[in-house]
């Protein structure tokens, strides 16, 4: 029996800051990047209540296109300076890179996981609900 292979990443949760000035924000979305396992995935939800609860101002259809804009630049569509292979971290640090929008990552963190695909599904159910 063979030992498991683990893999590094690095990921960001994605946080709904309605109203940048008061940086109060909701967890929306997680990216997951390993460079190991040629990874590069976000998975994204979204509480529409709770959002506007926060800011009852909110533009949740603009909130959804830019968390499409995330899943579309994970899965290698066509950005300006960007490769399209998800082992290239450029990406990832694209995606991880402090923004003043609705829509910030949160700090990078690390770990190791025998299955990117389903760490990224932990991760979501963990930190977004």
């Amino acid at each position: 029996m063979s030992a498991p292979c683990w893999y590094a990443y690095q990921y960001v949760v994605l946080r709904a800051v309605p109203r940048v000035d008061r940086e109060e924000f909701v967890n929306v979305g997680v990216v997951l990047y390993s460079q190991d396992a040629g990874y590069l995935a976000a998975a994204t939800a979204i509480d529409a209540d709770r959002l506007l609860a926060l800011h009852p101002g909110l533009d949740l259809d603009g909130l959804r296109a830019a968390l499409a804009t995330v899943s579309n630049v994970c899965e290698g569509e066509a950005v300006a300076g960007l490769p399209r292979d998800a082992r290239d971290g450029r990406r990832f640090g694209w995606l991880a890179a402090p923004r003043s929008t609705v829509l910030q990552p949160g700090p990078v963190h690390g770990g190791q996981a025998t299955d990117p695909r389903a760490e990224l599904a932990l991760l979501l159910g963990r930190l977004v609900g």
